[in-house]
């Protein structure tokens, strides 16, 4: 059986009220690092993680060990969901923590010409998504659209990929992946 480490090390980071950037100066390694850890893009090393888990603090036998309830709520009003982007992006995430999830479920919202960066995005997994308002160009590989309200787009996530909302309104999505990426 596979152990979520990024979602265990994300949720118990949040249980203690760190960010990522205060837990990798308290490690003594990059944010880019817990970042890439907690969205199971990288397996570090045991010796990583213990430097890691010591700045939290907990031991690898007690990280191991550790094992949350499952969230049990299932409706979410709208100031309930959780802003997990910074910027001109907004990321409202369906439920607190993604630990032991198998899908992750956003309401997006792209400022007029916010990006995701000139550097595709890539990663595990499968991720679709509905615009509801505004205007998106999503690339994936080579092949580029710009979708409007009521058009959709889905594809396996390890295809490099970026979104940026064109026009002069903000862009509203409705988005899931599968594993949980943020």
């Amino acid at each position: 059986m596979a152990v979520d480490v990024g979602g265990r090390l994300r949720h118990l980071r949040i249980a203690r009220g760190l960010s990522q950037r205060q837990l990798a100066k308290r490690a003594g390694v990059t944010n880019s690092t817990i970042s890439l850890i907690e969205a199971n893009a990288t397996n570090p090393s045991v010796g990583a993680l213990k430097r890691i888990l010591d700045g939290i603090p907990i031991g690898l036998a007690e990280f191991f060990a550790f094992e949350p309830e499952r969230p049990r709520q299932v409706f979410y009003r709208a100031e309930d969901l959780v802003e997990i982007g910074k910027g001109t992006i907004s990321y409202r995430q369906v439920g607190e923590t993604m630990f032991g999830r198998a899908l992750q479920i956003l309401k997006e919202c792209y400022q007029p010409g916010a990006d995701t960066g000139k550097v595709p995005l890539s990663h595990e997994g499968e991720e679709g998504g509905v615009i509801l308002s505004g205007r998106l160009e999503v690339t994936v590989d080579d092949e580029r659209r710009i979708l409007g309200p009521g058009d959709a787009y889905y594809f396996e996530s390890r295809r490099p990929h970026r979104f940026r909302c064109v026009g002069p309104n903000p862009c509203e999505v409705v988005s899931a992946c599968t594993p949980p990426s943020f």
